[in-house]
């Protein structure tokens, strides 16, 4: 038998082999770098533009939290000016009261009575006074319980002053202030009846 050396051929075809393996194996590398490199360039475009929205939302954020700062102060104002539209309504309603009271106030006081000092505090009305009898005080008190204005008078002191006459006391009084009841009676009856 003839001897064959195919050490050469196959050591040939190992090295192309090789060779071979290699390209491929440089090939997929260069493309999982090349994908890699793809993937990131992906990603921080994706992480760019999210960042973006996010700013865009945070001024937008800002801006919608400027405008709620400023209709609650808006509201708040606006409730003020009302508050203040209300106390001036009241006010107005109010000035000619006054006058009321001490109109009627004079119309209930009889001859003989003499008021000293008025002091009103809340819807309570201090009298202090004189007067040339009890009776006179009596019938004050009787003229102010039927008054339109005036309410429930309790007579709180009563004091003898014999300068003034006889029979004459210092008497002291308070009285409550309110709207007019005889209105307010008859629009009720007039509610309850329709």
């Amino acid at each position: 038998m003839a001897k064959i050396n195919l050490l050469p051929w196959r050591q040939e075809y190992r090295a192309q082999k090789q060779k071979e393996f290699q390209q491929v194996a440089a090939l997929v590398v260069i493309a999982a770098g090349f994908s890699v490199f793809m993937w990131m360039k992906t990603v921080d475009s994706q992480i760019a533009n999210q960042n973006e929205r996010n700013q865009i939302l945070n001024t937008e954020i800002t801006a919608l939290n400027k405008q709620v700062r400023e209709i609650k102060d808006l509201k708040k104002r606006r409730q003020e000016l009302i508050d203040r539209m209300r106390v001036i309504q009241e006010l107005q309603g109010n000035r000619p009261l006054a006058v009321r009271y001490f109109d009627d106030m004079v119309r209930a006081a009889p001859e003989g009575l003499w008021l000293t000092n008025l002091k009103r505090s809340g819807k309570t009305l201090q009298i202090s006074g004189v007067a040339e009898s009890n009776n006179r005080v009596s019938s004050f008190m009787r003229s102010l319980d039927q008054s339109e204005w005036f309410q429930s008078p309790n007579l709180t002191g009563v004091t003898a002053k014999p300068e003034f006459g006889e029979q004459a006391s210092a008497f002291e009084m308070t009285v409550n202030v309110s709207g007019r009841k005889k209105e307010e009676d008859s629009a009720d009856g007039a509610n309850s009846g329709a």
